[in-house]
């Protein structure tokens, strides 16, 4: 039972709004526009704030549903962490799309929202502190997951098997935002404020 748990959690965070929304609005495919990522932000470049608004309060929602059924299910944080992890995994890979999909954030933040706000709002400063240093989000990003189990491990106090998941989903992150890293250390990742 818990391993369709997690099965479920990976599906629903497949389910990917960026491309539906992206698709319905405008008739185009969001993997060819933009920045080619399956995503909110890359959704409001296409169609708008409000629509990437949209799409990023319907990714939050996966992470946060996919925890919630979690809690449902079995009282062991271990396998709430893993529901989380599956979701933004689904986010990142899904299967409706041959894997490609969006860089997680949005639906990591709503699971998080369940299974420890602390840390979603602890993650948050980092990200800010982030943006104030850098000026560059995926750099902020990228910073805020590698120290998430740092953060949760902090907040929660957890099991070796709870924080695993979180350990895992931290490299999954990292590894999407890396071609971003790669343009940071060229000089090519655009930053806020600076010249398009």
């Amino acid at each position: 039972m818990r391993g369709l748990v997690l099965l479920a959690a990976y599906l629903l965070g497949s389910i990917p709004f960026a491309y539906l929304v992206v698709r319905l609005r405008a008739g185009m495919d969001i993997r060819t526009q933009g920045s080619g990522t399956v995503g909110a932000t890359n959704a409001s470049r296409v169609l708008g704030l409000g629509w990437g608004l949209a799409v990023m309060l319907l990714d939050v929602g996966k992470g946060l549903l996919a925890v919630w059924v979690a809690t449902r299910i079995t009282g062991n944080p271990a396998w709430h962490a893993a529901a989380l992890c599956s979701a933004a995994v689904g986010h990142c890979f899904p299967l409706w799309l041959s894997f490609h999909g969006g860089k997680g954030l949005a639906t990591t933040g709503g699971g998080l929202l369940l299974l420890s706000p602390l840390s979603l709002a602890l993650s948050f400063g980092v990200w800010l502190l982030g943006l104030l240093a850098f000026r560059v989000v995926a750099v902020a990003s990228s910073l805020t997951v590698a120290l998430l189990p740092v953060v949760f491990w902090y907040v929660k106090k957890p099991s070796l098997l709870a924080e695993l998941p979180v350990v895992v989903l931290s490299v999954v992150l990292l590894l999407k935002h890396a071609p971003n890293l790669r343009r940071w250390v060229r000089g090519e990742e655009p930053k806020v404020g600076g010249k398009p």
